[in-house]
């Protein structure tokens, strides 16, 4: 148990307050603030990852992949596309990028798997992949949030500026890949 992550942290931060703050005659009320003003940006997004994992935990459990594979076959749409549009579409509903990711590679595995793709090829539904997710950042992302607090933006200025920036890298990054599929 003491090794374990998040104990350690504790540890740590205990360890810190004792030696840093009590030993050089801090008083418990300044301590408290100090605590509080590191941790309150903080709290909200590790809060908010958490319920974005656990709604992708949620997603992988139901076994949606097949169904996702066989409608994208059906509607002819390229896998490459698909992978893409399947970690923007998570990235929107959940917010976190990497659940985005992980959960639209573990839905897209069987159409990606019947293709037949080459290793070049597969590369780059991996880079489209994460190109869309990291797309459309906005409220239900910790990436939003952090970045708004710690550069003192208010929300309409954090979507102006981080969330379309987010969405210009997605579509680069997809549009990128997309040629270099189409190349190899």
């Amino acid at each position: 148990m003491i090794g374990s992550t998040p104990v350690a942290l504790l540890i740590s931060v205990l360890a810190a307050l004792l030696v840093l703050g009590r030993k050089r005659g801090e008083s418990g009320s300044t301590l408290e603030k100090t605590v509080d003003g590191a941790l309150a940006p903080v709290c909200s997004v590790i809060l908010i990852t958490g319920a974005g994992g656990m709604f992708g935990g949620v997603l992988r459990a139901s076994g949606i992949g097949k169904a996702l594979a066989d409608s994208m076959a059906d509607l002819g749409i390229p896998v490459l596309l698909g992978c893409f549009l399947a970690a923007l579409a998570l990235r929107i509903a959940q917010g976190s990028a990497t659940v985005a990711l992980t959960t639209a590679a573990a839905l897209m595995a069987p159409a990606v798997a019947a293709a037949g793709f080459t290793d070049w090829q597969l590369a780059c539904i991996v880079l489209a992949t994460a190109a869309g997710s990291v797309g459309c950042s906005h409220f239900n992302d910790s990436g939003f949030w952090l970045v708004g607090r710690l550069l003192d933006m208010d929300v309409p200025t954090t979507l102006k500026t981080w969330t379309v920036n987010q969405t210009l890298i997605a579509l680069i990054g997809f549009a990128l890949s997309a040629l270099l599929f189409a190349i190899v």
